[in-house]
């Protein structure tokens, strides 16, 4: 598979098992000093985070910590009081829990608040009404994966970060994966940018949480989809019901673009990343920039549909 790269900033890596299809690099990490962009490079995935934390979620429920039937009221207490008290696991895991979503990507977005801890988190989450009654439409949120963050927390005794690398980093062998401060990026780490050259920094949260924000690598990505498939992270039997459609082609955490394809995606300000894995393949692409895939994506998808 040949794939065309010009003006391209980031990775991708397409792999079949232990074959490597496609593995290249393109761009700078950084523009100011020059740096380019390697195949370890390590990249915001946005959304792409979103999977972790239904992987999260869903390992305390095998463990019966949590249910998913539980409602988010009986974990929240008297915190984020609009939140509808019908509103359950299930309903956040699937975006059909209706919650008014801080980050609503359908209206003008917001200023971006200074979120670097839970604390910020559950502030900023506080406030919006409900938009629909639970359990009658899929409409993604963003709101509904933080406040899973939030419960995944308080079931567990654990800080969210610490969680998404015990549960699941750790057991696929994902060493360069982590939530990063957007505001002090280590060494290889890529700076994402906007359309006018400005970086990302002042767009994003500090710090992520359970709707998006870890950083990672494609070859860890590459590493993630046969630890989680193969149930090294949650049980088989889990795997299977997380990939069962629920709505609007969307399981427990997961896309399922076609029949026999399960997908992570996410986009935000300088931050562009798509995995997908069908018919063996994994096709990986990350990017620091938002606009960053375009026809290279469509390009992957006709790859992997291929019969």
């Amino acid at each position: 598979m040949k794939v065309p790269l010009t003006a391209f900033s980031g990775v991708v890596l397409v792999s079949r098992g232990d074959e490597t299809l496609v593995s290249e690099a393109r761009g700078f990490a950084h523009r100011g000093y020059g740096v380019e962009n390697t195949a370890d490079t390590r990249f915001a995935i946005a959304s792409g985070t979103k999977g972790f934390t239904a992987l999260v979620v869903v390992g305390l429920i095998a463990e019966g910590r949590l249910s998913l039937e539980t409602t988010a009221r009986s974990i929240l207490g008297a915190d984020l009081p609009l939140i509808d008290d019908a509103v359950t696991v299930e309903h956040l895991l699937t975006h059909t829990s209706g919650i008014g979503d801080y980050c609503d990507e359908e209206a003008d977005p917001p200023p971006t608040p200074l979120l670097a801890t839970s604390a910020d988190y559950l502030g900023a989450l506080d406030g919006f009404p409900q938009r629909s009654v639970p359990g009658t439409e899929f409409r993604y949120s963003n709101g509904a994966f933080a406040v899973l963050g939030l419960l995944a927390e308080r079931v567990a005794g654990r800080p969210f970060p610490d969680l998404v690398h015990e549960r699941v980093c750790a057991p696929a062998g994902m060493t360069d994966t982590a939530f990063l401060r957007s505001d002090a990026l280590p060494g290889r780490t890529a700076t994402g940018y906007l359309e006018d050259g400005r970086t990302n920094v002042f767009s994003l949260p500090v710090a992520g949480f359970g709707d998006g924000g870890i950083y990672s690598t494609a070859p860890d990505i590459r590493k993630f989809w046969p630890a989680f498939l193969g149930g090294r992270i949650v049980a088989r039997e889990w795997v299977t019901r997380m990939l069962r459609p629920h709505t609007d082609r969307y399981g427990l955490g997961f896309w399922l673009p076609w029949p026999g394809a399960v997908r992570l995606e996410g986009g935000d300000h300088g931050v562009s990343f798509r995995s997908t894995h069908a018919n063996g393949v994994t096709a990986t692409l990350i990017s620091n920039h938002h606009r960053g895939g375009g026809p290279l994506l469509r390009q992957l998808d006709e790859f992997l549909t291929k019969p």
